[in-house]
């Protein structure tokens, strides 16, 4: 796609309609036409940032819409993320996963829907374990993501996850020492997680510029 042919708020009515075709109203209970109206007040943050926005790539995407689990429990999102037609899976039971939760410092809004703009997915932090990843990402003045976040992002973006470029989301924790994180298991993707202080060669840190709800 070249710069020229991006058009933010277009991608914006094309992230609202994959929740729609990925079955979100039936899981929040809503009609599509409700989950519509709830998502569209976020499209006047994209208009004031369109400008500086730039075409998506596998590697850095200008902005994802957030379901968060205040209308969907993470455990059903992530069954709807898929690669090739293989759906997702998480290698936690469900009680366990709703334990992560957002860390301090990180300020996410207190809505059900909410967007997160400039996503990348941590190339500078592969190898690199995450406890020693957070201050590379916050010096940059930049914040973790969250499971929520994550599973938005390959959701929207499932070209994102791709071997030996998956990512850990360092802003859900539970106060032990496991970073959850997404990658590519049995040709789908797999919510699992990591232990804080051990590297990777294929897998980086994922992190945003920002959010607004």
């Amino acid at each position: 796609m070249s710069p020229g042919s991006f058009d933010p708020v277009d991608e914006f009515d094309r992230q609202t309609r994959t929740l729609i075709d990925k079955g979100y109203p039936a899981m929040t209970g809503l009609s599509a036409q409700a989950l519509g109206e709830l998502v569209d007040p976020l499209r006047a943050h994209v208009v004031d940032r369109a400008r500086e926005m730039r075409p998506p790539t596998p590697a850095r995407v200008p902005f994802v819409l957030v379901v968060t689990r205040k209308l969907v429990p993470t455990h059903r999102t992530i069954t709807v993320t898929e690669l090739g037609g293989r759906p997702g899976f998480a290698d936690f039971d469900d009680a366990d996963l709703e334990r992560f939760e957002a860390i301090d410092g990180v300020d996410v809004p207190d809505r059900e829907v909410y967007l997160v703009f400039d996503i990348e997915r941590g190339p500078d932090t592969r190898n690199v374990a995450p406890r020693d990843a957070m201050p590379m990402i916050t010096e940059r003045g930049r914040s973790p993501l969250t499971i929520e976040e994550g599973i938005a992002l390959v959701t929207q973006f499932p070209e994102t996850l791709e071997k030996n470029n998956c990512f850990s989301l360092l802003a859900s924790r539970c106060g032990d020492k496991r970073v959850p994180a997404l990658w590519i298991s049995k040709k789908a993707p797999k919510l699992g997680w990591c232990w804080n202080g051990n590297p990777h060669t294929w897998l980086g840190s994922a992190s945003c510029a920002g959010r607004a709800g």
